[in-house]
């Protein structure tokens, strides 16, 4: 069956409009959506992204928890620091608590994770706190190497937060131990998985 000439040209502007609509359809949707503001609803992570990411300076700080080791505190492995001012009170407690129990629950992968308490000021507890949490890396963050570092971590409601360094020693995110700590699991479960270093 032949189609007469005004048919076979309507068919081809027909398939013409389709591919154009094809191409310019993904287009125009994203026109819209960039310039109309639109982000999706959820996001990934739990914690407050640290952007950029801080590149904490490369201390040696002396080790209140065991005999002092070769190397850079904070580098080699992942660590979540929980920086305390004097006294651990109750909130450092319950935040070292967190830690503990986040580091267990990470099960095969517990072993690239290191728990770390930055001391400021004086510690006479850190013996006891040493005691009562087996592993914890407790460093003397006094002096001016150690308040270069401590001033990279972000000064509001630090009480109240824990960060995560990479093994390259970025600080990279902050959690509010307050909130839902299964996000800081998460989180932690998915840098590691992804992750090809630590």
């Amino acid at each position: 069956m032949n189609d007469s000439p005004a048919q076979l040209r309507a068919r081809n502007l027909r398939t013409l409009g389709a591919l154009a609509a094809l191409f310019f359809l993904p287009l125009l949707l994203a026109f819209l959506f960039y310039y109309g503001r639109w982000h999706p609803a959820g996001h990934v992570n739990h914690g407050a992204l640290i952007t950029p990411a801080r590149a904490l300076p490369a201390v040696r700080l002396r080790r209140i928890s065991a005999p002092a080791a070769p190397g850079t505190a904070l580098r080699d492995q992942w660590s979540l620091v929980y920086v305390a001012d004097g006294a651990c009170g109750q909130a450092c407690r319950q935040t070292l608590y967190l830690m503990r129990q986040t580091r267990l629950a990470l099960n095969n992968d517990m072993t690239r994770v290191e728990r770390v308490l930055l001391a400021r000021g004086d510690c006479g507890e850190c013996a006891d706190l040493v005691r009562d949490n087996p592993g914890l890396t407790v460093l003397a963050a006094g002096g001016p190497e150690a308040t270069a570092l401590v001033a990279q971590f972000p000064a509001p409601l630090r009480e109240h937060s824990l960060f995560v360094v990479d093994p390259l020693g970025n600080l990279m995110m902050s959690y509010d131990v307050r909130q839902d700590p299964h996000g800081l699991l998460e989180d932690l479960k998915k840098l590691l998985r992804l992750s090809h270093i630590g």
